[in-house]
């Protein structure tokens, strides 16, 4: 401390040598003058007025300003957008923001002086309904904030486009051009809209499109929503729908695998409805489509590869190039295997090897098989099973009218229940067969067209009513039997295990009875007289002992004493109907259970509990192989 008191006195002036510093200073000006001089050089700066300045220097963070008061002001270097010092003696004009009273430094803002400026700039030139310009610098609550000119402009979200944006954030750092729709003057605040603006340019565009658009033409635009069924695109004022289907010749499964929201493309304007202002657009429809030469390319009876798309219960779907794809009903799938659902030969995404069926050029639509790549084995089946073949096979299903029985994988021949026993009458195949047995069978007949083989158990053995039944039962012979069953126009008695014959209602009594329980029982043991022995329809007749017979009577009087007694004159429960039903062929050919009806059986012999007289000739003679094949 007492080494700067003596440099002060070391290098302290005189005060006659300060006074002639000072006179030689003020030179011929007075106190006054000087006085009044500085009072015209300090102003007086109300806060948030709009100054010029010099830069006289810059010290660390801080831009020392002389403005002309009193102090110097003091400007925040980042607000400089350079960030570089500036220059001493630069004029820039500033905002006086206050004062800072531990410094005595006013409190400048160039930006803020900007912005004052701007704003006064956009007022003065732009009022509510004008255009103006701007970049989208940073998303706020509600919307996105634009600079315009270095001026903070509010951009609601539900004005940013026509249609409502999801992220207002995609639109930051573009430039948009947008209309005024608010002012407020005391908040300096500017609302404007984009959605206005893109509305009345897209009202102007539409009349100008609508009156020049046609069919066929080829429009411009771009894809502004993505729907599942479709896109829509705004060709210029107006949106048109662009259909899943008319994206691509090709399978498509989502609008979003061909197109994306903002991408421009070529569509052509495929229907127009001027009164509805809907237009229908079309993309695959600028090229030419694959199905045009089709027959050429695929002809029918041509072998293609190509990939399973789809799967329905029905069948699958195959692609065969870009824009075509077949279908493979479920029943061309194999022709041996009885295919429940496709899934069981084919899964999406694998090759397959198809032949081309059928070809409906207009419906675009192709049918395809995959079993006609190999060889029908059915047309095979002819010559290794001649009829009268003798095979082994296994029991794999039953119905009600028979038994199929696996001859080799994937062929079933049927055995019906008629041609399961000569003599026993089978009511249904679970009496003799159940699933798993293994049988002797013969082939009766093959029909390859409808895929049926018809099989015979009996017919292993020679038919006893050709021989052995005419040799031990013949008229006037007197047998024991047991009573089976009584209708109203006889008795049906067992002769032996698998024969009856029948005991007519005439032939019970010499009496005339109502019914015959009034002469016998069920299960009652009877002695009988053989009246007959017929081969050919295979019936026996039968009277009871002590009662005169009928034999001296015409085969016509036999016929009315018949039908006098209710029943005709077979030896059968009912008479056989002309021919058994038709079974669904997929069902014969495979001997899976279907839901067609019993078909009837040929079973009008003696051998049956059947409910016709016993003299009635047989029904009508019946097709043994329909019958058969059920």
């Amino acid at each position: 401390m007492n080494d700067n008191k003596d440099l002060l006195q070391r290098f302290a002036l005189s005060d006659d040598e300060l006074d002639a510093a000072v006179a030689e200073a003020k030179g011929s000006l007075g106190d006054q003058d000087i006085a009044t001089r500085y009072d015209q050089s300090v102003k007086d700066f109300a806060p948030n007025a709009l100054i010029t300045g010099k830069v006289l220097r810059v010290v660390a963070d801080d831009v020392m300003v002389d403005i002309g008061y009193k102090s110097e002001g003091v400007v925040p270097l980042y607000e400089f957008d350079d960030l570089e010092a500036p220059d001493a003696g630069t004029e820039i004009e500033v905002l006086m923001e206050g004062m800072d009273d531990q410094s005595g430094l006013l409190l400048l803002s160039r930006r803020r002086a900007e912005r004052l400026r701007g704003w006064e700039r956009i007022v003065s030139s732009h009022g509510e309904g004008d255009i103006l310009a701007g970049t989208a610098t940073r998303k706020i609550k509600g919307g996105l904030l634009l600079d315009v000119g270095g001026v903070a402009v509010f951009l609601p979200a539900s004005q940013i486009d026509i249609r409502r944006v999801p992220d207002v954030a995609t639109y930051i750092g573009r430039d948009l051009e947008c209309k005024i729709i608010k002012i407020d003057r005391e908040r300096m605040n500017i609302v404007v809209s984009r959605r206005k603006l893109l509305e009345e340019r897209r009202n102007k565009l539409r009349e100008e499109l609508l009156e020049t658009l046609e069919e066929g033409q080829i429009r411009k635009g771009t894809v502004k929503n993505i729907a599942d069924f479709g896109a829509f695109l705004d060709i210029g004022g107006v949106d048109g729908l662009l259909h899943i289907t008319d994206m691509s010749w090709g399978r498509v499964n989502h609008p979003s695998e061909v197109v994306q929201l903002e991408q421009e493309l070529e569509v052509k304007v495929l229907r127009f409805d001027r009164e509805r202002n809907r237009i229908a657009l079309g993309l695959k429809q600028l090229e030419s489509s694959p199905w045009e030469e089709i027959e050429k390319k695929y002809p029918v009876g041509s072998r293609v590869t190509g990939e399973v798309v789809n799967i329905m219960p029905y069948g699958a779907f195959v692609k065969i190039e870009d824009g075509i794809e077949g279908l493979v009903h479920i029943s061309e799938m194999s022709w041996t295997r009885r295919v429940n659902h496709p899934s069981e030969l084919v899964e999406i995404g694998g090759e397959v090897d198809v032949v081309v069926l059928e070809i409906n050029k207009d419906k675009q639509e192709i049918s395809l098989g995959m079993k006609q790549t190999e060889v029908n084995p059915w047309t095979e089946v002819e010559e290794r099973y001649p009829v009268g073949t003798i095979i082994e096979g296994v029991v794999r299903n039953l119905t009600n009218y028979g038994a199929f029985v696996e001859i080799e994988e994937g062929i079933d021949g049927l055995l019906h229940v008629s041609d399961m026993s000569w003599t026993k009458k089978v009511s249904h195949p679970s009496d003799n067969l159940q699933k798993g047995d293994l049988v002797r069978a013969v082939v009766l007949s093959v029909d390859t067209d409808k895929r049926r083989v018809a099989l015979g158990m009996k017919q292993l053995e020679q038919d006893p009513w050709q021989d052995e039944i005419p040799r031990r039962y013949g008229p006037g012979d007197i047998v024991a039997g047991r009573v089976t069953k009584i209708t109203n126009f006889g008795v049906f008695v067992s002769l032996e295990d698998g024969l009856e014959g029948l005991l007519h209602i005439s032939e019970l009594t010499d009496k005339k009875v109502d019914t015959p329980e009034d002469v016998v029982n069920q299960g009652q043991l009877v002695d009988v007289r053989v009246l007959k022995v017929d081969s050919e329809e295979r019936k026996i007749g039968l009277s009871m002992i002590g009662v005169p017979q009928h034999s001296h009577l015409t085969e016509e009087e036999e016929k009315a004493a018949a039908a006098e007694a209710g029943g005709g004159d077979t030896a059968t429960e009912e008479p056989a109907a002309d021919a058994a039903p038709a079974a669904d062929e997929e069902s014969a050919a495979t001997g899976d259970e279907a839901s067609e009806p019993e078909p009837a059986a040929a079973e009008a012999e003696a051998s049956t509990s059947d409910e016709a007289p016993a003299d009635e000739p047989a029904a009508a003679d019946q097709d043994e192989d329909a019958e058969k094949q059920g």
